[in-house]
């Protein structure tokens, strides 16, 4: 397989982005990282990244650049910042915009940058660390081919599926569904809690069944054990996406009954300070009093 040109920096060092640094560096590739919160770069450090002060320092020689970092507004202060990656001129390497935003902030940030691609990544840290993402692709063809030696590096399936922004519009659709299945896993027992059936009991049940997705199996043993810390899955990041497809659906003249339900719940969950919990603590939201569930 042929590897990427020089060293890759990767920009924002949360869940993800560790994963990815970590995968790279694991595959013999220079990779120099970027974090808002420098400590998170110690790890990577000892591992033999190069850690970097700001983005344009991280950025400085390398073939590539993916940005991980959590919403619109940090993408924008690393691209555009005073010490961004664009601060000084154009990016000559392959910029990959794998942070979750709404696809036309991609294309306005980026501007007339020359290699753009926004990726959308299905997959959890452990995903991230063992390159078995799936990666789904947004930019031009060109670009594409270029960049995906890199890609196939971090992911197990990688899809081009358009123009830019199109990765972001696939992401968007799948924590949609992701969003809705979490919370009706959520629904369910707590209603069977409140007609009296052992929640345990009821979630190995939904898991072990037909109705089951995957990710409602995944979910259903941290609801079990009532264990909402080291999330996979930030819920502020979930009630953001959501948010984020609630405007896209608005966009295109859309009502989307089950969308607009889950943004408000993952939205109060959120706001009874639950966002930095894994996602699946969007139960918490369901009843006046979470605090009693057994």
């Amino acid at each position: 397989m042929k590897r990427p040109d020089g060293p890759v920096a990767v920009l924002g060092l949360g869940t993800m982005g560790t994963g990815l640094a970590t995968r790279l560096l694991d595959q013999g590739i220079q990779v120099r990282v970027w974090n808002r919160t420098a400590e998170r770069t110690a790890p990577l450090a000892q591992a033999g990244a190069f850690a970097a002060a700001h983005p344009a320092d991280a950025v400085e020689g390398t073939s590539a650049a993916i940005c991980t970092v959590a919403d619109g507004e940090a993408l924008g202060a690393v691209l555009r910042g005073p010490d961004g990656v664009l601060a000084g001129g154009p990016y000559p390497g392959a910029l990959v915009c794998a942070s979750t935003v709404a696809p036309d902030e991609v294309v306005r940030l980026t501007g007339d940058t020359h290699s753009v691609l926004d990726v959308g990544m299905l997959g959890n840290r452990e995903h991230a660390r063992t390159g078995e993402l799936r990666l789904f692709v947004g930019g031009e063809e060109r670009v594409f081919t270029a960049g995906r030696p890199l890609l196939e590096l971090l992911g197990k399936e990688v899809v081009h599926l358009g123009e830019l922004g199109s990765g972001m519009r696939m992401k968007l659709l799948l924590n949609l569904l992701m969003g809705i299945e979490v919370q009706a896993l959520a629904e369910a027992v707590e209603l069977a809690a409140a007609a009296g059936l052992d929640r345990k009991l009821v979630l190995s049940t939904i898991a072990g069944s037909g109705f089951a997705s995957p990710v409602m199996a995944f979910k259903s043993k941290r609801l079990a054990a009532g264990r909402f810390d080291k999330p996979d899955f930030r819920l502020r990041l979930m009630a953001k996406d959501l948010m984020l497809v609630a405007d896209q659906a608005a966009a295109a003249g859309l009502r989307l009954p089950l969308a607009a339900a889950a943004a408000e719940t993952h939205v109060r969950a959120t706001e009874q300070g639950r966002g930095d919990d894994d996602c699946v603590a969007v139960a918490h939201a369901l009843t006046p009093n979470p605090g009693t569930r057994t």
